[in-house]
């Protein structure tokens, strides 16, 4: 019998140890793993857990945005992005395919509907190793409309994902005033509508929902295993925002300034509607503006200048100038002055009456406020005083913020510094406002003495529960005036419109009695050096407040540089937005009114 050589059995031997202590690692690993449930410090039933359970997320809508009477303004409208399927792996029947097989057909169908043409379709359909594509631009911002018409095609590996859309349903409808959002992709990758501007900006904290989750255990393909738990956490919709706006209201001022913007094509335009008794402004418009839903015009109008914007407001101002005069007992209708021109003392040039300084002779002052007579003013300021004047103007809320819920409000400017300066500002020039204020210092005119605070939006809805979050509600900023003074300055004021040689007598209403002033504001020259000249290069306005003896609103309108006919004068083209407006606005509340009454 042969021996086996000693190589050979030592071999056998190192074989037989390796292996014998694989095994025995091998089993200690699968016993430590069998008992600990852990391999790499993972624990395996989580591992397993998380790799069959799906997470899915519940978008949440942005609140909605409605006027007084709750119409929505702007709101979250189903949207969807088209997905088109290139691989065959989830086709198991290939008599009903899920991924898209005639690619030709599928890219000459789709192009009758999305702006995409037929060959860049075709092209995105033919991506080699996709998995599925998107059609770009042209398959987003899919209408549930557009959707179903698709769907009726019956184009296999066509599907759509669901994404809500931000829908303003008036188009070009107090824009800056409700604003606009825009998507925003987080870091953590999610992507929400983000306001940037109106109440979309100002109040996005209450408009943001918080997305909520569906978390269930599923199969290899991830459908949901029966008998299984599910968590849901249900999303947390935003709040609606309930502005002070009226539609009815808004869409007459919009209308309005339409037309005269077609007519005259003013470089900027404005108007306001509000509720003297409340502060509520029941409408608001510029031009130029733009399309919320288009975004058309958006680049040329981004600033709300009615917030932003601070400007010298001409004659207008005399109406609180006149009100601290009466205020003061400062001002005596039937008392003689001389027009025509003032000379401050230590300038050698003087300040002029509107017509060239010529004046209209000794004149009363109540016929110096008829004519718009600076010189009357300045000598009212002589009765008033020049701090006692500057005291009035801060009480009415003359350089200070309103508190406006929207955001880069102006506070303009009291140039008051020197003789010149005070002079200027007691008729409109030199210091700067803003048509908010104007707005609110009218309201102590319109309202007895009392200064409300101008506000747009009521209140702040939970969009589930229905329950009121937050309220609004009138605010007296203070009385600058009494209550006396406030009627007679109204009773002065009316006759600027009544008065034949008054020059407001345009903005008479043959049912309604007006009161309120006109202005033509110089605009200071951009290029620096005084101001432009040219006949229609001055801001145009009226600020008035109808009925005279109880106003129900106040409406101010300005139109800065309009095209005019070599016969016309400034006061036109902003009595064609002011009289419809005050007109049909009052008409449309007597009628709210008698309604309610039934």
């Amino acid at each position: 019998m042969n021996k086996k050589p000693p190589n050979m059995n030592r071999a056998g031997a190192f074989l037989f140890c390796t292996f014998s202590l694989l095994f025995f690692i091998v089993f200690v690993r699968f016993l430590y793993i069998q008992v600990s449930g852990e391999i790499e410090g993972k624990n395996l039933a989580v591992e397993a857990s998380d790799k069959y359970l799906q997470t899915h997320t519940l978008k949440a809508n942005r609140g909605t945005i409605f006027d007084r009477n709750d119409h929505a303004l702007a709101k979250d409208t189903p949207s969807y992005k088209m997905i088109a399927i290139l691989s065959a792996s989830v086709t198991s029947n290939p008599e009903k395919p899920n991924h898209v097989v005639d690619k030709k057909r599928t890219a000459d169908v789709l192009s009758r509907y999305i702006h995409l043409k037929k060959t860049e379709i075709y092209k995105l359909l033919n991506k080699e190793g996709k998995f599925q594509v998107e059609l770009g631009a042209g398959g987003n911002g899919i209408t549930t409309d557009m959707k179903e018409k698709i769907e009726k095609e019956k184009l296999p590996g066509i599907t759509f994902v669901t994404n809500n859309k931000r829908s303003y349903p008036k188009g070009m409808f107090a824009s800056h005033t409700i604003g606009l959002t825009q998507e925003d992709v987080k870091r953590n990758g999610k992507t929400i509508n983000e306001g940037i501007m109106g109440i979309e900006k100002s109040f996005n904290s209450f408009l943001t929902g918080k997305d909520g989750q569906i978390r269930y255990e599923s199969d290899f393909w991830g459908y949901i295993l029966p008998d299984t738990e599910k968590t849901v956490i249900p999303p947390d919709h935003g709040d609606d925002v309930y502005l002070t706006i009226d539609v009815n209201i808004q869409k007459i001022l919009e209308d309005a300034l339409n037309s005269v913007d077609s007519e005259y094509h003013p470089r900027k335009m404005f108007g306001i509607v509000s509720d003297p008794t409340t502060g509520e402004i029941l409408a608001m418009a510029q031009r130029p503006s733009f399309n919320n839903d288009t975004k058309e015009g958006i680049g040329e109008s981004w600033s709300n200048f009615i917030v932003e914007s601070s400007y010298e407001p001409g004659s207008t101002m005399k109406s609180f100038s006149l009100a601290a005069a009466v205020d003061s007992k400062a001002f005596a209708p039937n008392e003689y002055y001389k027009s025509g021109q003032y000379f401050v003392k230590g300038y050698p040039s003087p300040i002029k009456d509107w017509n060239r300084g010529k004046g209209w002779g000794t004149i009363t002052y109540l016929e110096g406020l008829q004519r718009s007579s600076n010189v009357a003013f300045i000598n009212l300021l002589e009765k008033i005083g020049t701090e006692k004047y500057l005291t009035y103007l801060k009480s009415f809320g003359f350089g200070n913020k309103t508190g406006i819920s929207l955001q880069n409000e102006a506070k303009g400017i009291l140039q008051y510094s020197n003789p010149i300066e005070r002079a200027t500002t007691i008729f409109g020039q030199g210091s700067t406002v803003t048509a908010l204020q104007m707005i609110q210092a009218e309201s102590a005119i319109a309202n007895g003495g009392k200064m409300m605070k101008p506000f747009v939006v009521s209140k702040i809805v939970d969009s589930d529960s229905k329950k009121i979050i937050k309220e609004f509600r009138p605010e007296v900023i203070r009385t600058p005036i009494t209550k006396e003074a406030a009627e007679q300055t109204r009773h002065y004021l009316t006759s600027t419109v009544t008065s034949d040689i008054g020059t407001g007598r345009r903005f008479q209403l043959s049912d309604y009695q007006v009161s309120g002033k006109s202005g033509t504001a110089q605009i200071p020259n951009p290029n620096g050096g005084g101001y432009l000249t040219a006949p229609n290069e001055y801001l145009f306005s009226f600020l008035g407040m109808a009925p005279a003896d109880n106003p129900e609103l106040i409406v101010y309108v300005g139109v800065e540089e309009p095209d005019l006919q070599p016969t016309e004068i400034g006061s036109i083209p902003v009595s064609k937005v002011f009289n419809p407006v005050m007109r049909a606005s009052l008409k449309y509340l007597t009628r709210l009114e008698a309604d309610s009454i039934k």
